[in-house]
């Protein structure tokens, strides 16, 4: 959308009180409720299209040549909406033409009214301009990228960025869909959910980045609808605006169709990217297609981690030296411009990028997980999937006042997590001890139940573990993992899930203290098993 380009660049004209920003909605756009929607969010003031053009205005920015934009009178400022000028549409402007640079919409549009800047952001896109539209070349400027130049400024958030997703120590995958015909949500519309149900929940964490097009023609409540077994299994699905650059920013690996927000992803990171694009939309030439034609592709989503090991470091960084250049400068550059054009003098302040947000999407968390565990001389390799997205494992492991009750009584391991702190004035609570008795009564068809315990007192990530038919009760507490400066972590179920898929063994009990090796992924954890002290069972949860 041309609204969030803007919103990038015009912080250029922050803290000066000489400028007023209004907004109009060009006619004839599909997308002009949400944009609407968008600048009332954002308290933007709003002229209606037959007010602005009564009116001259001291500049006209936009970043779309297309619709009448020569009525507005004033100087005009062009901007591109994406990055590289990538590909042509199909029965709009000249047969051929990249969108952006179609000669007969910039002829269309400025014919009456002549862009006073035309601001592109690499050299090579004058070039190709200057070959359709000599004119319009000539009041062509490289400027760079706004856009790109917040996303460079924010590579250092990466971590935060990965702790706000609840990332961890998983690979974030996130999936980059452009908008219309040849999409990646058109032509592989089942791809999130597969993805999602194939790869194992404790190793990838998967994101869809979607144009913001094709969120306003869907509205969010009908793509909402049509990914919900993949949202259901935990899939992240990022703002159209802002946070969907600091997912990217975030990312370990990258899915990508012939969309441009793959190249501010190469832009940041040398990190594998795989394609799905099959179309005929992308131009032969441009940056995406230098990347996508040296990249592996994606033919069925149980070859991901094939076309993953196959990525060579090198096109994504040459991709993005194709469609951005230079860096760092593109906001002084812009200023001095524009402030030119309105005959005033730029204040003295700077204007450093703004940094990217926090991402803050709604994440639903599985809480239900069909357990595959195989015995092997290393330990126990522990497999966790959203209950119902694939075959059933060695169990279902389910969190018990989180989960559908059906699930509930389905479980093989029924776990409990410690209640936040009470404000009732007589409180009532269970013991960890109470509680897995309980709910062994409660849930005939339940082999184990578990309590995870308040950390206060105890090392974080233990539990108590009661196995049917089984005389003692169980403490399974799970070691964290050094890995050089850093501490890996994992979720205390994955331990009870491992203690548990050892004491349902035919292997005997064990009666003391008793370390069992965890594996998840390449990862191995330490847990230890052991009898529970009475003090342990006693533990309010």
């Amino acid at each position: 959308m041309a609204l969030y380009r803007l919103l990038d660049v015009l912080p250029i004209f922050s803290g000066d009180d000489r400028i007023t920003r209004l907004f109009t909605l060009v006619p004839g756009s599909d997308f002009g409720t949400d944009a609407l929607s968008t600048i009332e969010a954002l308290g933007g003031r709003t002229v209606p299209w037959s007010e602005a053009c009564d009116r001259t205005h001291d500049l006209v920015v936009a970043a779309s040549p297309k619709g009448d934009l020569k009525l507005l009178r004033g100087p005009h400022v062009l901007l591109p909406h994406g990055a590289g000028f990538n590909k042509t549409i199909p029965g709009e402007g000249s047969a051929d033409s990249a969108s952006g640079l179609d000669p007969e919409y910039l002829r269309t549009a400025h014919g009456h009214a002549p862009t006073a800047l035309h601001a592109l952001a690499h050299p090579d896109q004058v070039a190709r301009l200057a070959a359709t539209n000599p004119g319009a070349a000539r009041r062509a400027k490289v400027i760079g990228d706004l856009t790109l130049e917040r996303v460079l400024a924010s590579t250092s958030l990466r971590d935060r960025y990965r702790a706000e997703l609840g990332t961890g120590a998983r690979k974030l995958l996130v999936l980059a869909s452009t908008w219309g015909p040849e999409s990646l949500i058109r032509r592989h519309p089942g791809l999130p959910a597969r993805l999602a149900a194939q790869l194992p929940y404790d190793e990838y964490q998967l994101a869809l980045v979607v144009h913001p097009n094709e969120r306003s023609l869907l509205g969010t409540y009908e793509l909402t609808e049509r990914l919900a077994p993949a949202l259901d299994a935990g899939m992240i699905l990022p703002d159209p605006y802002e946070e969907w650059a600091s997912v990217l920013i975030a990312a370990d690996a990258l899915v990508t169709d012939h969309g441009s927000a793959a190249l501010y992803y190469c832009a940041a990171q040398d990190r594998p990217v795989v394609s799905v694009h099959q179309g005929g939309e992308l131009i032969p030439g441009s940056p995406m297609h230098v990347l996508l034609d040296r990249v592996p592709r994606l033919g069925r989503a149980e070859d991901l981690a094939d076309a993953l090991r196959a990525y060579c470091p090198g096109p994504g960084r040459a991709a993005a030296q194709a469609a951005f250049a230079p860096h760092g400068v593109a906001a002084g550059l812009l200023r001095t411009e524009v402030y030119a054009l309105l005959g005033l003098a730029p204040p003295a302040h700077g204007v450093p990028p703004r940094l990217l947000p926090s991402p803050a999407p709604a994440v639903r968390v599985p809480t239900a997980f069909d357990v595959h565990a195989d015995t092997t001389a290393a330990g126990v390799r522990i497999t966790r999937h959203p209950a119902g997205t694939g075959p059933p494992g060695h169990h279902l492991a389910v969190e018990h006042g989180a989960a559908d009750e059906r699930l509930a009584r389905s479980a093989g391991l029924l776990y409990r997590r410690p209640l936040p702190a009470s404000a009732a004035p007589v409180d009532l609570a269970w013991t960890a001890g109470g509680w897995t008795r309980h709910a062994l009564s409660a849930y005939p068809g339940c082999r184990s139940a578990a309590a995870l315990l308040p950390s206060g007192g105890l090392p974080s990530g233990t539990g108590l573990l009661r196995v049917r038919g089984h005389e003692r009760t169980y403490t399974v507490q799970v070691e964290p993992r050094s890995e050089g400066d850093r501490i890996v972590r994992i979720d205390p179920a994955l331990a009870l899930s491992a203690a548990h898929a050892r004491l349902v063994s035919p292997r005997p009990a064990p009666d003391s203290r008793t370390v069992l090796n965890c594996l998840i992924g390449e990862r191995t954890f330490r847990i230890i098993l052991r009898p529970a002290t009475d003090t342990e069972a006693r533990q309010v949860i």
